[in-house]
């Protein structure tokens, strides 16, 4: 990863795209997309044939995926992309390493990606849109296939200098994205090594490295993966952003650590919280303000009620998409 960002640095250009950087992309893929979901495959059907997943199995896989997914959630998007909050160096790489255990791409790669996604988001450029395709429904199949999986095969490689020079100013978080292969591959052994200390058996070391690792990874690879292809299709939207899909989703929003209050999202990038109403669960946000409550996070961005009705009724009365300034290229640091 660190020889794709400097790559990409040297290029004066939004993005980049070569058959060294398509390389890296499909065997990141066959890696950590192809093999899980062949690897869940394993499980289940050793869950039927031989055992059943164990209280301890399930302990695992549910730790994993907190630690993992709420990373991401917290710390990849709310934190390192759109700068929601502010907290210490250990706290970053936690969060740094945590996230890469999720598979889902170094930290830096994922930032970058997500800052241009906000830039173009639904538009020419966007690299996982479900929405450039056409709107017959044989299109927007094509499209949501597009967003969720085969995007990830071959895209435009985001320019890292452009997109997160903050982020590349931040040595802790820098020194601990450059372990990303070395965390994910951690994320799934450490389950395995974990449950046959505890189990003292090789079936035991074996389910606890598929649930807490392999299963674990898949089902969040398709939770991140739902976020860029689902809520741009499916929902409501409190927001109507012209030339914008976003829209909210009340079961991701609870499944998915609260991001599937998309449409909030991208209405308002730089707010810690999603959930603009009373039902709108955030669990990601609730534990910033238990972070905050305790002293490990501070300055946390939220909109008041009334720049939220003040928003709404500016979109209705002007019918275009919000440019609500997101934590983008050039950044102080």
């Amino acid at each position: 990863m660190a020889h794709v960002e400097q790559v990409a640095g040297k290029r004066d250009k939004k993005a980049v795209s070569s058959p060294y950087l398509h390389k890296l992309q499909r065997r990141h893929f066959v890696l950590f997309d192809i093999l899980p979901t062949l690897g869940t495959v394993g499980a289940l059907w050793l869950a039927f044939t031989v055992r059943p997943p164990t209280a301890l199995d399930l302990t695992l896989f549910a730790v994993m995926w907190a630690l993992t997914g709420f990373s991401i959630s917290i710390g990849f998007h709310r934190l390192f992309t759109h700068r929601a909050f502010k907290t210490s160096a250990p706290v970053r790489v936690l969060l740094t390493v945590f996230g890469c255990m999720a598979a889902r791409s170094s930290m830096i790669t994922w930032t970058s990606q997500h800052r241009r996604h906000h830039e173009l988001a639904d538009h020419e450029g966007d690299v996982h849109s479900p929405n450039l395709f056409g709107q017959t429904w044989r299109l927007r199949l094509k499209g949501l296939w597009y967003s969720h999986f085969s995007w990830m095969l071959k895209h435009e490689y985001p320019n890292v200098v452009h997109y997160v020079p903050d982020l590349l100013a931040d040595k802790a978080i820098m020194k601990a994205d450059r372990g990303y292969l070395r965390w994910a591959v951690l994320g799934l052994v450490l389950p395995g090594v974990i449950a046959g200390a505890l189990t003292q058996s090789w079936l035991g070391a074996l389910t606890g490295f598929l649930w807490g690792g392999v299963v674990r990874q898949f089902v969040v690879a398709q939770q991140v993966s739902a976020l860029n292809s689902l809520t741009h299709m499916f929902g409501t939207r409190m927001f109507k952003m012209k030339d914008n899909h976003s829209h909210n989703n009340a079961l991701f929003g609870l499944i998915t650590w609260g991001e599937g209050w998309h449409n909030n999202h991208h209405a308002f990038p730089d707010s810690a919280n999603f959930g603009f109403r009373w039902y709108q669960l955030d669990p990601g946000y609730w534990i910033i303000r238990v972070m905050e409550a305790v002293g490990l996070v501070w300055d946390v961005k939220r909109p008041d009620a009334e720049r939220i009705a003040g928003r709404i009724q500016r979109l209705e009365a002007l019918d275009e998409p919000a440019a609500e300034p997101t934590a983008g290229a050039r950044m102080p640091g």
